[in-house]
């Protein structure tokens, strides 16, 4: 099975809730690879690589988020693999 890469932008309230180090903690129990960051428009960001399991398993937790977290809405886009290893939190621009 091919890995693939997805961009996710989510919604709501997703910052000041540990929601970046909460989706780290996921995606590195799912082996994805990749990054979290907070946008300067109150929303997450991330893009992941890895098996169609591991990326939906993420997207489950995405939808919910952690504790405190309300997510209204989630965007994503399928993007090229680019091999990308180990998955952390990337400052925001």
């Amino acid at each position: 099975m091919s890995p693939r890469r997805i961009h996710v932008i989510l919604s709501g309230r997703v910052q000041g809730v540990f929601f970046r180090r909460a989706t780290v903690e996921v995606a590195q129990q799912l082996g994805l690879a990749g990054w979290v960051k907070n946008r300067g428009d109150g929303r997450v960001e991330l893009e992941a690589e890895g098996t169609d399991e591991a990326l939906d398993a993420l997207l489950a937790f995405c939808r919910r988020g952690p504790p405190h977290a309300r997510v209204d809405e989630l965007v994503v886009v399928h993007h090229p693999v680019r091999g990308e290893v180990g998955f952390g939190v990337k400052e925001g621009e």
